[in-house]
């Protein structure tokens, strides 16, 4: 998950949303039912920090769009929003399946909400060099380069294929959730010194029980 520094409740965003949606006529009632259902029927989970092995392994693709997927990709949206983050998979939350979901608003546009299930790189070009943090690793960020745009395809809640291109912050996270769930995560993309650093001071956290 990349963090994201915006701290208002899911259920206060849904509701701020709703309404300003309603006015302005930007969602239709299936919007408005769904945002309901996830802040009603939806738990935060705990996020696995780096070292958990779900965190270090290749997740698998979903096979079949059970009621079980849908409330998994509800619990990620709660859990992404509740951090706070814009992005968020499945393995962190220990379910080794290839499913996130992506918000680079930080749930100020729900029309900024993405879902991917089965997600496959299609193309990426150019170069970004920014700051990156994760909830999976809390309390450290390094700069990392990612692609400047990505588009990704995969399926919805409905078991449709959509294809998302996303330039700027989105393409970051979207490369940042793939990671996630080919089981790396962006101190990989680290090397040398910087990459020691973070690690001797995570081990030490783990040994005192921190961590």
């Amino acid at each position: 998950m990349l963090v994201d520094h915006h701290r208002r409740s899911f259920k206060s965003k849904f509701l701020s949303a709703s309404r300003s949606g309603i006015n302005n006529g930007k969602h239709d009632l299936r919007q408005i039912f769904q945002y309901f259902r996830i802040t009603m029927l939806s738990m935060i989970r705990p996020i696995l920090r780096y070292g958990d092995s779900v965190l270090h392994n290749q997740a698998e693709n979903v096979t079949d769009l059970t009621l079980d997927i849908e409330k998994l990709v509800e619990d990620l949206i709660e859990t992404m929003y509740a951090a706070p983050g814009v992005g968020l998979a499945a393995s962190q939350v220990g379910v080794p399946l290839r499913i996130f979901v992506a918000d680079p608003s930080a749930g100020r546009n729900f029309n900024d909400l993405v879902i991917m299930i089965n997600p496959e790189l299609v193309t990426t070009e150019g170069i970004q060099t920014e700051d990156e943090g994760c909830l999976s690793v809390p309390g450290f960020n390094a700069t990392v380069t990612r692609p400047l745009r990505s588009v990704v395809r995969g399926l919805n809640l409905e078991g449709e294929s959509h294809e998302i291109e996303g330039t700027g912050l989105l393409a970051r996270i979207f490369q940042h959730e793939l990671d996630h769930l080919n089981g790396s995560l962006f101190l990989d993309r680290l090397r040398g010194l910087k990459r020691q650093i973070i690690v001797r001071k995570i081990n030490k956290l783990r040994r005192t029980g921190k961590w």
